[in-house]
């Protein structure tokens, strides 16, 4: 029996003739809009240049929309955030604010809150250590996100997951992890008078 030669294997692709995401599209837009909000390009350009990236099929055709403006800081290498509640209390939110991959919480005499429905982040995680302590700390999530709570301590305090499972594509996983204390953790989306005032005030592209 003849033996037949070996298969050629498949050449790669050039990463820049890959085909582009619509986040990916999304990311190099949110670019374009922050240079002109800085002055970076003016608003005829920001309209050339968007058309331009809305229309992009590969990652060499993105990139060239941005070769000349500075790349935006990565939320990978931003360093971790530590929230302490202290005697007054912390919170982060619930406006935009950077995400970084790891945020810690120390709910103290009182109290930590951080909200997340106003940010915009590319993570496909981010690690949230919360220690409820004496008051507690709160977790507002947007709509589409989860949560995995199962590396947490509920403590005396307990813990309140009312977070659903129904994640959507490209939004990061909250893994939740540390101890309820006193004051006890809760993970949860936003309420009726949170989503009222979301609604009243969208944000701004």
């Amino acid at each position: 029996m003849t033996a037949q030669p070996p298969e050629p294997s498949p050449r790669p692709v050039p990463s820049g003739k890959l085909r582009a995401s619509h986040d990916d599209r999304e990311a190099v837009v949110e670019q374009l809009r922050d240079a002109a909000a800085e002055g970076r390009i003016d608003f005829d350009e920001l309209d050339a240049r968007l058309e331009q990236a809305l229309t992009s099929k590969t990652h060499a055709e993105l990139a060239a929309v941005t070769a000349d403006l500075p790349s935006p800081p990565s939320s990978e290498s931003l360093p971790p955030l530590l929230l302490k509640g202290g005697m007054y209390g912390a919170s982060r939110g619930p406006g935009r604010w950077e995400v970084p991959g790891h945020v810690t919480a120390h709910g103290g005499v009182g109290g930590v809150r951080m909200d997340f429905t106003r940010v915009e982040c590319r993570l496909t995680e981010v690690v949230v250590e919360a220690y409820g302590e004496t008051s507690g700390v709160t977790i507002v999530i947007p709509d589409g996100w989860s949560a995995d709570t199962s590396g947490m301590d509920p403590g005396l305090g307990g813990l309140t997951d009312e977070t659903t499972s129904d994640r959507l594509p490209g939004t990061p996983l909250i893994r939740l992890i540390g101890a309820g204390g006193m004051g006890g953790v809760v993970i949860r989306h936003p309420n009726d008078r949170e989503r009222r005032k979301l609604d009243r005030n969208p944000v701004q592209g």
